[in-house]
């Protein structure tokens, strides 16, 4: 006769974050500069001012939105913020740089509002296969909030998890 399989982990007082719960829907879109630029290169304010002006910006509707220039100009910083202000009507978040870099502050945002009291005094593993694009930066973040309050900080699963912080 067989005998019963008990979860251990579903019995024990293991929380596991798995940051992956957290990642909010909506496009993430890479906005080159460059062809708003003479040759790639020359920023024309006036000009560059008529293409922001005309641009229909409610296409970026509730997308997260990346701006950069893939050449070697030098764009002043005033043009991102003229573009950001058009988006800011309809993204959900722009900033400056690469789409790497547009879901770490995502996650930072995140991190930074999460109510981590649940975590008070207990082990806890942060989960680390996800099918989303969960930054490396994320997780770091979560680490850093997590250790002044959880027993102890692991990585990975709870079958083979890595363990990172333990309080004395």
């Amino acid at each position: 006769m067989a005998e019963e399989i008990i979860n251990r982990v579903a019995n024990s007082k293991l929380k596991v974050i798995d940051l992956e719960d957290f990642y909010p829907e909506g496009k993430r879109v890479l906005f080159d500069i460059k062809e708003w630029l003479l040759e790639g290169l020359v920023l024309r304010e006036k000009d560059f001012r008529a293409y922001v002006s005309e641009y229909d910006w409610s296409q970026y509707q509730d997308c997260y939105v990346a701006l950069h220039c893939s050449t070697e100009a030098i764009v002043p910083d005033w043009a991102y913020m003229l573009i950001s202000i058009e988006l800011e009507a309809y993204s959900k978040l722009t900033v400056i740089g690469s789409l790497d870099h547009l879901e770490s502050i995502i996650y930072t945002s995140i991190i930074s509002e999460l109510d981590i009291s649940s975590y008070k005094n207990l082990p806890v593993i942060i989960k680390g296969c996800s099918h989303k694009p969960v930054p490396a930066n994320a997780l770091v973040l979560l680490a850093q909030r997590l250790k002044p309050v959880a027993k102890s900080v692991m990585f990975g699963e709870a079958c083979s998890s890595v363990p990172l912080y333990k309080r004395k």
